[in-house]
């Protein structure tokens, strides 16, 4: 019998059932005949050098790649190489970029910083206040300081008119983000997300959409991003428990699921008001990623569409357990997935070659939907991982474990396979002799980087105890 691996079950110390999503494991919808959806493991991560700080923020203008490390504006180059340009203020939260025809906009430290390309300079017009936030938009830069939007002027970016103050209105909850969507501004509050379309005039030159206002809001200034064409938000509307959104035209759907709206749960408001949402576009893959600070909740909503379920997986930087997920910050400059890693002072780039990150070894792990035999129990005479051995690192001998449970907390000794390393494509992936159950169990399955499997199904032989 065929065995589901897209998503397993687990339980805890509460009584109920809860989802095990693949770890490192990326779900990939297509038919190839043997099933229709795939496991296959995550990237991997190659360092490419140290910068002067931590990574705070990534993007691509006038075809390179530039970075806010530490307190430092930087810009990559495609060999590695790192230019220091100066100084955007220290501080430990993230930095936002965003860029017009003439200026790279840098909102750092509560300051805002232009870069025409040969010199780095400060907004110091007191009028704009403490910088939370920036984007471009037609000809202004706009920022807010969480009451007020503040634009500058058209014909001088480093100037400030306080009379062309705007502000959200429909709440009185603080503004924490500004994106910019279809060239209107949206502005984020902590329950409402409000509009903002340009009308002209001689003060404050955007009016507020009043039908396109969200009746829900954004946690944290990076807790958000443009995805899919709409807006993709961590937050939640007031008297509500966070989770992930995506809204637009006045309308907030919910993408996360029960499960991960625990996963939320286990987290501070002031822990959550650091996440950082993403987007990138992948290879037939529309990701979403939330770097939580212990791990990183990815979406896919191509894979969501075409298997008609939500397709979610967690990306962690540990051999066991959950860590910090080492990149962030993606940018896709000189044909390759540039990132940042939050735990160091490294960067970086995605690869498929090889499932490691920066040379360390990283865990993969997916579990099973129950088995049961309506209370007949059965007996496990074999399972079997189809997949395509032989992606090894060379030189050494893999190993898969698989392990099962009957409580869905509690697990057996592992039972471990050699996959016979590099090369070794004809090798079948099947434990024997898996003992009985005498209700239910569940099945789970684990390895490391060395072993990179995509694993297409998982078969099983069973005998049933009693008719």
């Amino acid at each position: 019998m065929q065995i589901p691996i897209l998503t397993g079950v687990y339980t805890d110390s509460s009584p109920d059932f809860r989802t095990a999503y693949p770890v490192n494991m990326v779900p990939v919808p297509m038919p190839q005949g043997i099933s229709n959806v795939y496991l296959r493991p995550a990237e991997g991560l190659i360092s490419q050098g140290t910068g002067p700080g931590v990574d705070r923020a990534g993007i691509e203008w006038r075809g390179q790649c530039y970075r806010v490390m530490g307190s430092r504006l930087v810009r990559i180059a495609a060999d590695g190489t790192l230019t220091d340009i100066g100084e955007v203020g220290i501080s430990a939260k993230l930095a936002t970029f965003d860029y017009s025809f003439d200026y790279l906009a840098i909102a750092s430290a509560g300051r805002l910083y232009l870069y025409n390309g040969a010199a780095l300079q400060q907004v110091t017009d007191t009028d704009i206040g403490t910088v939370l936030d920036v984007v471009w938009v037609d000809g202004y830069f706009m920022t807010t300081d969480g009451e007020f939007l503040v634009v500058t002027e058209l014909g001088n970016p480093f100037a400030v008119d306080p009379l062309k103050y705007g502000s959200a209105e429909a709440d009185p909850d603080p503004v924490v983000a500004l994106l910019k969507l279809r060239n209107e501004v949206y502005a984020l509050n902590r329950h409402t997300i409000e509009v903002f379309d340009n009308v002209g005039g001689d003060n404050f030159p955007f009016a507020r959409i009043e039908s396109a206002q969200i009746q829900k809001g954004c946690v944290g200034t990076r807790a958000c991003c443009v995805f899919q064409e709409t807006i993709a938000f961590l937050g939640s509307g007031r008297n509500e428990a966070p989770g992930i959104y995506l809204g637009t035209n006045s309308v907030a759907r919910k993408i996360s699921t029960a499960e991960i709206d625990r996963v939320l749960a286990g987290y501070s408001e002031t822990q959550l008001a650091e996440v950082l949402l993403e987007a990138r576009n992948d290879r037939a893959h529309q990701y979403l990623y939330v770097h939580l600070p212990d791990q990183t909740l990815a979406f896919d909503a191509a894979a969501t569409e075409a298997l008609q379920q939500p397709a979610w997986f967690i990306l962690t930087s540990s051999v066991e357990g959950l860590a910090q997920y080492r990149a962030r910050n993606f940018v896709w400059c000189y044909d390759k997935w540039l990132c940042g890693d939050p735990s160091s002072n490294g960067y970086g780039y995605l690869t498929t070659d090889r499932a490691d990150h920066y040379g360390a070894k990283v865990r993969w792990q997916f579990q099973t939907a129950i088995l049961y035999n309506e209370s007949r129990g059965a007996v496990v005479h074999s399972l079997e991982l189809v997949c395509l051995p032989g992606y090894a690192v060379f030189g050494v001998d893999p190993v898969v474990t698989t392990s099962y449970s009957v409580d869905g907390q509690n697990w057996s000794q592992d039972r471990r396979l050699s996959l016979n390393g590099f090369g070794a494509l004809n090798k079948r992936a099947v434990w024997h002799q898996q003992g009985m159950m005498r209700n239910w169990r569940i099945q789970r399955f684990q390895g490391t980087s060395d072993a990179r499997l995509p694993v297409a199904r998982l078969e099983a032989s069973l005998e049933p105890l009693a008719v």
